[in-house]
């Protein structure tokens, strides 16, 4: 059985990328947008691989085994 415990460490890195980037971006005029869009894009691909991750886990159609008879 698969565990739950990738999608928490994952959620740990990103989080950590995210505090990265919310620390070493560069002072200027746009040091928010530069910050809103790596926290942004980190966000929307954590959640696109979570739900990639859980639904591998748990499919919604599960597969259907014919047997062929001779």
């Amino acid at each position: 059985m698969a565990s739950i415990l990738p999608i928490f460490f994952v959620l740990v890195v990103v989080a950590a990328l995210m505090t990265a980037s919310a620390l070493f971006v560069p002072k200027g005029p746009d040091q928010v947008v530069i910050r809103t869009g790596l926290m942004i894009a980190l966000a929307a691909c954590y959640l696109m691989w979570m739900v990639t991750y859980m639904a591998q886990l748990h499919p919604l159609v599960s597969p259907v085994v014919t047997i062929k008879q001779e």
